[in-house]
């Protein structure tokens, strides 16, 4: 009985201290803790931090493209009388992101996938209606409701400082939360539909790019598996969103409503608009080409251990055997102290036995302990760090030469080899007859799954082939 009168008071609590105001696309009210002005001010701030995170892609052509396509996409929306601002962000993400009060990021990632101007307003518009509707306002709100009304029902309820009313608490708080993602993601789809319409831009682009996903999400599953880790899945969804093939289908029924006389569709204009687009790595965050990896301002390369599949993060780089058994990490401290073999032994253990070595004439240090291998090389006052791992000792053992070539492969790049070092970007080219995506992965940078990139990335995964005359994307 406590329990209920607990739950029954949480509850109250938070609804009396919800405010309501009309929303702005339904018209119904809303459950929101903030006003406009609030909203707005919050998006600024938002928009502060996201810049922090994400630099703004160096191509003012192409930022003008997309906010003159988004800026009309928003003044026949359901809130014109926002300033919104829209923004290509330096990201090899596949991912489109919105704030609240009118902030709009879409990456250069996702733009690579994209095939047409009106796919590229299907994602701005789907980004506009979490504006529009105020999705980031109503879940902030619920959010802070519930933390609001646990707070003050524990006063009231001294049970609920107990851990059986925490985890009370916590299930409250979410089921307050419960389906906000995928009710969001859905009515984003059909706004974003609504507003393509308005815009003259065929509806039925929304099912594609839902489509795009919906391939991303497949192709990833398989890459996964090579890689040995979970799938990635479109904007990081909670799993209360429906699946992609559910989100399409329900995206297909709203948007057979809306039909637009002569849809605007403009591919070869939007291929044309991003061809040169930077496809994965950017060179300030390093590059990798086959089996090396090359870093022009920290001016080092390394060859990892052939067959194994490298991923170039923001804050290392990771290499994984073939069979998923053994990997090499490249990482880097700043600001190291002692010499290499004193910081390897700090890591590895002080009765470890430690080679003192020069690679490429540098100070370094190579030694191992049971499934553990660690080179570290000293250059330009920081320490490079090789850490190696398998999953048992005899796994290492078998794995140790290919770890070891790699560490000694570590050398400096001359000025010249720095000057060479370019992103890959987009080209295009015209199909003729005998083309095929497997003659274009033969001599592709994209490794060992070219030919189903290129299929992806021309919206024809996963088994389509060019057709004589077709605009390819191709990356080089």
């Amino acid at each position: 009985m406590t329990r209920l009168l607990s739950l029954l008071l949480i509850s109250a609590l938070a609804q009396g201290l919800i405010g309501c105001a009309q929303n702005p696309v339904s018209g119904q009210q809303d459950f929101v803790m903030m006003s406009e002005t609030q909203e707005i001010s919050m998006g600024r701030s938002a928009n502060a931090e996201v810049l922090k995170q994400y630099s703004v892609y160096q191509n003012p052509a192409l930022q003008s493209y997309v906010n003159g396509i988004g800026q009309a996409l928003a003044q026949r929306s359901h809130r014109s009388n926002l300033n919104y601002h829209f923004t290509v962000v330096d990201s090899p993400e596949i991912n489109a992101f919105a704030l609240p009060g009118g902030y709009v990021y879409i990456t250069r990632g996702i733009m690579a996938y994209l095939n047409s101007e009106a796919e590229l307003a299907a994602v701005l518009g789907h980004e506009i209606g979490h504006v529009t509707a105020r999705h980031g306002v109503r879940q902030q709100s619920a959010a802070q409701a519930a933390n609001i009304g646990i707070s003050i029902a524990s006063i009231f309820v001294p049970e609920l400082n107990t851990q059986a009313g925490h985890d009370l608490s916590n299930l409250l708080g979410g089921a307050l939360l419960s389906g906000y993602g995928r009710e969001h993601e859905l009515e984003s789809d059909r706004l974003g539909a609504q507003y393509l319409a308005r815009t003259e831009y065929d509806p039925q682009a929304m099912i594609r790019v839902v489509g795009v996903l919906k391939n991303q999400e497949t192709f990833d599953a398989e890459i996964a598996k090579q890689e040995g880790r979970e799938p990635r899945r479109y904007h990081g969804t909670f799993a209360t969103h429906p699946d992609n093939d559910t989100r399409l289908q329900q995206v297909v029924g709203e948007a057979k409503n809306l039909t637009v006389a002569n849809p605007v569709e403009k591919r070869e204009e939007y291929l044309r608009q991003t061809e040169g687009l930077i496809f994965g790595d950017n060179v300030a965050e390093g590059v990798v080409r086959d089996r090396r990896f090359l870093h022009k301002d920290l001016g080092i390369a390394l060859t990892f251990p052939s067959g194994w599949s490298i991923k170039n993060l923001p804050d290392k780089v990771v290499a994984l055997s073939a069979q998923n058994d053994a990997m090499l990490q490249l990482g880097l401290d700043a600001k190291p102290s002692g010499t290499a073999v004193e910081y390897a032994r700090r890591l590895l253990g002080q009765n470890v036995s430690i080679e003192a070595l020069k690679i490429d004439g540098l100070q370094a240090a190579l030694g191992s302990s049971g499934n553990r291998l660690l080179g570290v090389i000293y250059h330009g006052g920081k320490a490079f760090l090789l850490q190696g791992g398998a999953k048992t000792p005899q796994l290492l053992a078998t794995r140790r030469e290919a770890m070891e070539t790699a560490v000694r492969s570590f050398r400096i790049l001359s000025a010249d080899e720095r000057a060479a070092i370019r992103p890959l970007t987009l080209r295009l080219v015209q199909a003729v007859a005998g083309d095929s995506y497997a003659k274009f992965a033969a001599r592709s940078p994209l490794g060992r799954n070219a030919e189903q990139y290129l299929r992806l990335l021309n919206a024809q995964y996963p088994q389509g082939e060019p057709v004589p005359g077709q605009t390819i994307k191709l990356v080089e």
